[in-house]
This record gives C-alpha cells, sequence and structure tokens, in this order.
C-alpha cells in the first residue's frame, strides 16, 4: 500500500478486526473505509480515525497520518498475534523504559505449544524484534513496510 501504490495508501486502521484469513490463512487486509491517498513525504492532517490502541502515539498531538502510523499499528498487531491478546501493557513497557529485549517465551500465547524447532524460535525472535522495532516513539525511527517485508522474505528464504 505505501510503496507498490501511486499514490502511495495510508490505511489509518490496521487493527485485528481489520485482518481477514483466506482459506488457506493468508492475512488480508480489509476495511479500507478511513484509508487516504498519500502524497509522498507529505502528511494528511485529520481528524482521528482508527482503533484506540492501534494508532500510533503521535497521532495524538499532531494529527498528521503518515505511513509510519500503519507501521506502528503493524507492530502493534504482530505482537497481538504472538501474544494471543493487545500489548496495551507490554508496548507502554517498551515506550517507557526503553527495552528492547522481551523474553519471547514469557509473552508468547499461553494457550498455543511452544517452539520446538530452533528454526522456529528464531523466526518467533524475528517477528518480535520487527515489531518492537514498529512502536519506536518517534515515527523516524521506525523501519518502513518494504523494510519489513524484506525481512521476513529473508527470513523465509533462508529456510528453503
Amino acid at each position: 500500500m505505501h510503496h507498490d501504490c501511486s499514490p502511495p495508501i495510508v490505511h489509518r486502521d490496521i487493527s485485528s478486526k481489520n485482518i481477514l484469513l483466506s482459506s488457506d490463512l493468508e492475512a488480508h487486509v480489509s476495511d479500507f473505509g478511513t484509508a487516504r491517498f498519500l502524497k509522498p513525504d507529505s502528511p494528511i492532517w485529520t481528524t482521528f480515525a482508527g482503533t484506540y490502541g492501534y494508532a500510533a502515539p503521535e497521532l495524538a498531538y499532531t494529527m498528521a497520518v503518515t505511513e509510519k502510523c500503519d507501521v506502528f499499528s503493524f507492530g502493534v498487531l504482530a505482537i497481538e498475534i504472538l501474544m494471543g491478546k493487545h500489548p496495551s501493557e507490554l508496548i507502554s513497557f517498551i515506550q517507557t523504559s526503553g527495552a528492547h529485549k522481551i523474553i519471547i517465551k514469557e509473552i508468547l500465547d499461553p494457550r498455543l505449544s511452544p517452539p520446538t524447532k530452533r528454526q522456529s524460535v528464531k523466526e518467533l525472535a524475528l517477528i518480535m524484534n520487527l515489531a518492537i522495532s514498529c512502536l519506536e516513539t518517534s515515527p523516524q525511527s521506525r523501519p518502513t513496510m518494504r523494510t519489513i517485508a524484506q525481512m521476513l522474505e529473508m527470513e523465509t528464504a533462508e529456510e528453503f
């Protein structure tokens, strides 16, 4: 949406309620009702749209929407998937303490069996580290979605 569309699209509401799974469990973003076209390197000034708990912190004081707002929301969603619940307390801890080292076994959804293969643990660590990088307080410090996708693709390619 941010890099392969012209003009780029900012979704503004990346959350668990707006991700649909296909029959082969492939995730698809849905509900583009709040989406806007984005002029490159130019924020959209707007009223709040989205789901509380997923919105980037800068929206509270600037109301400027950029692709980095979607990146923040993606980070929240990725951690939510790992934890099996919304990670509000973990996000607060990360942002206030600056802690970037999280023990994955302590936050994984307890309803799931822990990973057994070394590769699975490595993949979970990568996802967690990418998600945490998406939660940086400064939008400029967050990666782009293209960078995240490339990192995940490289990890997948290493498996084969």
